[in-house]
């Protein structure tokens, strides 16, 4: 099982700052007579030969660096995305990509496409869940739902999360720090891809990325729901899958 890698902010402070010191100034700024620093109509910068407006090529780069593009997390590239929706993916699909959008629930995400017998190089970088980290994942999906229901924001304490992996440690498990820095890892990892995000004020709250919902797909969840809720209840002496550090 896979999931979709870290996305990375989209903004950086100009390199062009303000400054009263005239001979920086002139260091920093381009040679207007050189033809290569001069835009012309419809570039964005010297030598520019895109074709997508500037918030159009912005949603396009948060699509790939992902994980998602939300209405609510992005509103200014939301809109972007939806009025120029035909050339992003036709831009994803050069890249053998495809845009999955839910207008409805204001989410998009790119997945590798569908090609068949064609042999395509992989661009999305991925890497596979633990089993504590899909673990997380469920109960976080879950939590979506629910919040969903109550029409409320989907909010999830830290202690909550590390008391549902720990009905999945094993009754004879000796190395409970052990066990602990894995519940960590998993948090630091869905963090660290923008599956979480901290409550201003509180590290130890986080909000849950609604991106969850379409990425764990119905039948997805059913299948795990039902081995880990096995896994849980059994009592083995086996080692538990993906409870390596």
């Amino acid at each position: 099982m896979d999931r979709m890698a870290q996305y990375d902010a989209l903004t950086a402070p100009s390199p062009f700052g303000a400054t009263d010191d005239g001979e920086a100034r002139d260091r920093q700024a381009p040679d207007a007579d050189d033809p290569k620093n001069v835009c012309n109509d419809g570039e964005l910068y010297p030598g520019d030969t895109g074709l997508l407006p500037e918030m159009a090529r912005r949603a396009l780069v948060q699509l790939l660096s992902g994980p998602s593009l939300e209405q609510r997390r992005h509103p200014r590239l939301w809109p972007a995305l939806l009025q120029h929706r035909e050339p992003i993916e036709s831009r994803l699909a050069d890249l053998f990509l495809e845009l999955i959008l839910d207008a409805d629930r204001g989410i998009a995400f790119t997945r590798q496409a569908d090609t068949g017998e064609l042999e395509t190089p992989i661009l999305l970088r991925r890497s596979p869940l633990t089993f504590l980290d899909s673990v997380l994942l469920l109960y976080l999906r879950q939590v979506l739902v629910e919040a969903d229901m109550r029409a409320q924001p989907a909010l999830v304490d830290r202690d909550e999360m590390a008391e549902q992996m720990r009905l999945y440690e094993a009754a004879d498990n000796t190395d409970r720090a052990g066990f602990d820095k894995r519940i960590n890892n998993a948090i630091e990892k869905a963090k660290k891809n923008s599956l979480l995000s901290a409550v201003r004020g509180n590290p130890d709250r986080f909000e849950v990325s609604a991106s969850l919902k379409l990425i764990f797909g119905t039948e997805e969840v059913e299948q795990l729901t039902r081995l880990y809720t096995a896994l849980a209840s059994a009592e083995t002496d086996d080692p538990r899958p993906g409870n390596s550090a």
